[in-house]
């Protein structure tokens, strides 16, 4: 049992207003309806909070049409200069989904400082040491507090090689040894699958190499209901301070509620550095202020299944809500069987960002395509070493399948020197457009630059050009039910009332052929009066075989890849839409030619909205 002769007190850093919108809503939370939370929770003596990094630093411009700097301003505004501000960065990818270069990466530094960040906690999914020292120096340049992360992670399958007490307190080791200033350690288990007994025996080996003065923190998700036990496990043998959350934010995919710890400590001689009682408040306001945000039940229900798929709470949370877009919620339980197959030819680096992400994505691929069919550009880089060295040697097949499918060798080199420099292209890319060209709108184009993206659909330039998406997980609203008329109406109703052009689809069957032909429909008055119909200004073709998005739900045209008159022949990639935070292939299924284009690069469509014809 837990316990202490002396007095101890924990120290709390409160997540609700980072990780919490981010494992909850993908992040996807506008800032007025937490702010006034978070300001509560300063006055009430909290000291120490989470509040960017992460997917909270691209959400806001991705899907809110905020400036995630000035939304971090605004924040350090409101809890005043006294407490402690933490973000969460990613080692080679910093706040982004790819690799940086060490010029962007002190970029980004500078500009977290700027805005208010005094912690910046830094993992690396690899646990690659040489990342973590290397991105770790812009961190202290910048001034920040430099908190250095070993990642955990319960692996789903057996190994007495990595992710055991050993391999982590190596880790530790070799940090400490190197020569970056490292102010404290973490241990950041994103998926809440690492048992008690490896935390415990963890943290005891890290106490005696660390120095007396130095704070070991833990990191933890709920998502298999194991977080408490991991906490007290972690605290019975060392651990200075942990992360936890409030409710309606909380348990779950998110850290579990301070009550819930602080109720487990009851009586053991250690105790948590804030007045308990006043969670109760900050709840209520942010129950206020998220009350007419959709709370999914897959983020908000405990799943042990997280065991055997180590998947993120931060990840699961905006995973979850692009599958219910895309209309593919329907595969969440085959993608999660798939898992064990990914991490364990992967190499099993641990499924903290972008890692998560790259599992899930191949995954994903690996149950809509066929196993290996499609090789996700993350995933195969990563198996390739561009992000750094797997802890475990990949397959050789998929690393064979990913050098072909992607045309890249196999890399052993410094991740940064490999990286994009981006800075220059992002300004070039302002100065195209005419906008004001300064660090922070080159840190917004340069952190949504992705290989092979088009920039008219870079976050950073729709933002700044009033063209941003605004995609907010709200409660759908009931529509008001009409009242029935007591008198008969004046006005015949001849249908649904429409006040602008529709168009829809017409298919003809005549001697066993079909024929497809597209009418627009143009909005008439009924009267006395003569009716008068306008011919469509934009008519669609008459003859011609659809081309929809594979995806039931809701999907964005990245890429069309022919043009009118293109002669295409059966399975050509026609068009490309982004579903899952990646590109997925719209083929051609017959031979012919293409008689029309229906859709712009950026649309939003789902499967009942033609792309193309083919005659």
């Amino acid at each position: 049992m837990i316990f202490s002769k002396t007095s101890k007190k924990i120290r709390v850093m409160i997540t609700p207003f980072r990780d919490g919108l981010q494992s909850s809503f993908g992040g996807k939370v506008r800032l007025s309806d937490y702010l006034p939370a978070m300001k509560l929770a300063a006055e009430v003596g909290i000291k120490h909070m989470e509040f960017g990094g992460g997917a909270r630093y691209q959400a806001p411009y991705f899907y809110l049409g905020e400036n995630p700097f000035e939304t971090m301003q605004a924040m350090r505004d409101a809890v005043g200069p006294d407490v402690e501000l933490q973000i969460l960065t990613r080692s080679v990818s910093g706040v982004t989904l790819t690799t940086q270069s060490l010029e962007g990466l002190s970029l980004q530094a500078k500009l977290m400082q700027t805005h208010g960040t005094t912690w910046d906690r830094n993992f690396d999914y690899m646990n690659d040491v040489g990342n973590l020292v290397k991105t770790g120096k812009p961190i202290v340049d910048a001034g920040m507090h430099h908190q250095a992360c070993i990642a955990l992670m319960g692996l789903p399958f057996k190994s007495e090689k990595v992710h055991t007490p050993e391999f982590y307190i190596d880790i530790g080791h070799r940090l400490l040894d190197s020569d970056v200033h490292i102010d404290s350690l973490c241990l950041k288990d994103a998926s809440g699958t690492t048992d008690p007994k490896t935390i415990y025996d963890t943290v005891k080996g890290l106490k005696k190499i660390m120095p007396e003065d130095m704070v070991l923190w833990q990191h933890t998700h709920d998502t298999a209901s194991t977080a408490v036990s991991c906490y007290m496990a972690g605290i019975e043998a060392g651990v200075d301070g942990v992360d936890l959350s409030i409710r309606p934010m909380a348990s779950g995919t998110v850290q579990p509620d301070v009550r819930s710890l602080a109720h487990g400590l009851k009586g053991t001689g250690f105790d948590l550095d804030l007045d308990v009682t006043k969670i109760r408040e900050i709840e209520d306001l942010l129950n206020e202020g998220l009350k007419e945000y959709n709370f999914n039940p897959t983020t908000t229900t405990a799943d042990a299944r997280v065991l055997g798929f180590p998947m993120p709470g931060g990840a699961i949370g905006p995973n979850v809500h692009m599958m219910v877009k895309a209309g593919i919620l329907d595969k969440y339980s085959d993608v999660l069987a798939e898992f064990p197959v990914v991490v364990e030819a992967g190499g099993a680096w641990t499924s903290v960002t972008p890692g998560s992400q790259q599992y899930w994505l191949q995954a994903f691929n690996n149950v809509m395509y066929g196993r290996w069919e499609k090789i996700d550009a993350g995933y195969g880089r990563a198996v390739l070493g561009y992000f750094g060295k797997t802890p475990l040697p990949p397959d050789p097949e998929v690393i064979k399948i990913a050098s072909e499918q992607l045309k890249l060798s196999v890399f052993e080199g410094d991740p940064l020197e490999a990286a994009p420099k981006n800075i220059e292209p992002a300004t070039e890319a302002l100065k195209e457009r005419d906008l004001p060209v300064n660090d922070v709108n080159t840190f917004l184009v340069l952190a949504a630059m992705v290989p092979g993206k088009k920039m008219e659909l870079n976050e950073g330039i729709r933002l700044l050009t009033g063209k941003g998406k605004i995609d907010i997980p709200l409660k759908k609203k009931e529509e008001e039910k009409p009242v029935a008329e007591t008198k008969p109406s004046v006005s015949v109703a001849t249908g649904p009332s429409i006040s602008g052009p529709v168009k829809t689809k017409c298919i003809v069957e005549e001697n066993g052929k079909s024929r497809i032909f597209y009418v627009t429909l143009e909005p008439v008055s009924v009267g006395t009066e003569s009716v008068e119909q306008k011919p469509s200004e934009k008519p669609l073709p008459g003859d011609g075989e659809t081309v929809y998005s594979t995806f039931a739900g809701t999907v964005d045209i990245v890429d069309i890849l022919v043009k009118v008159g293109s002669e295409v022949s059966k399975g050509q990639v026609v068009a490309q839409v982004e579903a899952m935070k990646a590109k997925h292939d719209i083929k051609a299924q017959k031979n012919g030619t293409v008689s029309a284009i229906l859709v712009e690069i950026g649309d939003e469509i789902d499967s009942s909205k033609p792309i193309l014809t083919i005659a």
